[in-house]
């Protein structure tokens, strides 16, 4: 069974982000992934900020992306890019710590206008770290997005998208599974 991370980078305790990486988490589980949500809020900041890979939290969290077969990084979007927190976590892994991995990006934001983040801010850093695939990313507009509902999307083509872009992720994971 393929391992994958789902971390959501939103700062904020209650967050649409933090949502939607729940969902992906849950939705991943039930098609036979083991699937672990990893909440960059919770790691401590002090360490994270530093990058002290020596903290049992910070090194936990590292050692969970090494081993996984393949991430979801879930991110808001701040002033046309991603968060500060995904970006914390990301300076500090090693140089190739994304090496043989799928990876797929997925952001929440207010406006489309800010939905190319994904492509222009996001992508080059997690090639930079040697991500094997990186799937089409997709980016869910806040407004379609409602935590209290049990289908947490509002819009069907939203809804629709994101499911693909999980199939495609899906297909990316054991692909490298069955070619290793």
């Amino acid at each position: 069974m393929p391992t994958v991370l789902v971390v959501s980078s939103s700062p904020s305790e209650k967050s649409k982000t933090a949502a939607l990486a729940q969902y992906v988490t849950d939705h991943l589980s039930s098609i036979a992934m083991d699937a672990r949500h990893l909440r960059l809020r919770e790691l401590p900041p002090a360490a994270l900020v530093r990058a002290d890979t020596s903290d049992p939290a910070i090194a936990e969290a590292a050692a969970l992306l090494k081993s996984a077969d393949g991430a979801v990084l879930v991110t808001p979007t701040y002033k046309a890019s991603y968060s500060g927190l995904l970006k914390i976590f990301l300076d500090l892994l090693p140089q190739y710590a994304l090496a043989g991995k799928a990876i797929l990006p997925l952001a929440t934001g207010g406006t489309l206008a800010h939905a190319l983040m994904l492509d222009y801010a996001l992508r080059p850093v997690l090639h930079s770290l040697g991500a094997r695939h990186c799937v089409q990313g997709h980016f869910v507009i806040e407004s379609v997005i409602d935590p209290a509902s049990p289908e947490l999307i509002t819009d069907t083509r939203y809804k629709d998208m994101l499911a693909d872009v999980i199939r495609q992720f899906d297909g990316a994971v054991n692909y490298a599974e069955k070619a290793a």
